[in-house]
């Protein structure tokens, strides 16, 4: 019996993601496993996330060659060593309410011949699987999102990468704020959890951190940098999540609008802070927004290590017909739990656990 599975990444790309389709396919296609599954597996990337899945026409070759690709593991061999994702992504929302294409999709998928649909996404990619099953659609979902906000899951691709990066550029701007006496405000990802910044500015040490969970007040902040160069600081560092806030204020926005899924594109509230520093404080101050750097780079061997086991569970899942789930890493071991219940609600920083409102800093950092 053969089985075809269609996988694909949509939305934002980030490093772990090449790792897991490196290993779903090797899973799906390791020999010595047919006789105990009973089936053979063939496995088409579909190109360009959801748009591919839109855009292709299964009875034209072109099309097909265009928008989907074979995988098998001469293909992928080198692919898990690689950020980002081979086969492209963007940030299409097949259920927009203006011009809905599920059911398209859905009428593509069989035209494909495809058993099951592995989505590799973040909150709102995995609701279009979870929408989809809901339809009709087999589908797995693996959890990616450097945010690392998706609940039901102790870990999401690409969130180790991500952490390393932000540290790895603070220590290089630590370099010139101490050879300037400089304050930076370092503006990392984070539109609702402030996971990010909260575990970067722990392994970097940076001595004030803002997450979107706890409204600040300039004038606390402006207050902890006057208290930081009395006691002889020559510099100091700010890291920023774009979705953090003003007490009083809402976010800040780019002006470019808002994505497919109806979120307004964040961006600029460290640079709005630095400014405000500067007024209320005799104090050089630079703004850096790290933005897309994050993504980035090489996946870390620790996403590499997750996207192995993330790869492999997901043709397990398809093998035991485990459709409509995710899968999890829970209490360091790999499971899954239904997409419903891990959309659910957010994944966000527990303030009264993990996070100092008076000094922001985590609770466990001694600065």
């Amino acid at each position: 019996m053969k089985v075809r599975v269609g996988v694909l990444s949509a939305g934002g790309d980030c490093p772990g993601i090449n790792s897991a389709i490196h290993w779903l396919v090797y899973s799906a296609m390791d020999k010595d496993l047919v006789p105990r599954r009973g089936m053979m597996f063939e496995v088409l990337g579909i190109r360009d996330g959801w748009k591919g899945l839109i855009e292709v026409r299964p009875e034209k070759r072109d099309s097909k060659k265009e928008w989907t690709m074979p995988l098998d593991p001469d293909i992928v061999r080198t692919w898990d060593r690689y950020g980002g994702t081979r086969l492209g992504t963007t940030r299409i929302n097949p259920f927009n309410p203006t011009d809905d294409k599920s059911d398209l999709i859905i009428e593509n998928c069989k035209k494909l011949g495809l058993e099951a649909l592995v989505v590799i996404g973040g909150f709102d990619n995995l609701g279009v699987a979870y929408k989809l099953y809901r339809k009709g659609l087999k589908t797995v979902g693996i959890p990616k999102t450097i945010d690392k906000d998706i609940s039901e899951t102790d870990y999401t691709l690409g969130f180790d990468s991500a952490v390393n990066i932000i540290t790895a550029d603070v220590d290089r701007l630590r370099i010139t704020a101490g050879s300037h006496s400089r304050i930076f405000v370092v503006e990392c990802m984070g539109r609702k959890a402030g996971w990010l910044a909260l575990e970067a500015g722990e392994a970097s040490g940076v001595p004030i951190i803002l997450i979107p969970e706890h409204d600040f007040l300039i004038d606390r902040v402006v207050e902890l940098l006057n208290k930081r160069k009395k006691s002889g600081k020559r510099y100091s560092i700010v890291l920023i999540s774009e979705g953090a806030k003003p007490r009083g204020m809402e976010e800040i926005h780019e002006k470019r609008g808002r994505d497919g899924f109806g979120h307004y594109y964040l961006g600029g509230v460290g640079g709005f802070l630095a400014e405000e520093i500067q007024k209320k404080c005799d104090l050089e101050v630079r703004y850096v927004a790290l933005r897309h750097l994050q993504r980035g780079g090489a996946p870390t061997a620790y996403d590499r290590r997750m996207g192995r086991k993330f790869g492999i569970a997901a043709i397990d899942m398809v093998v035991n017909e485990d459709f409509g789930r995710m899968v999890s890493l829970k209490h360091g071991e790999i499971t899954s739990v239904p997409l419903k219940k891990a959309l659910d609600r957010l994944h966000l920083v527990d303030v009264e656990k993990f996070y100092n409102t008076k000094d922001y800093k985590s609770l466990d950092q001694i600065l």
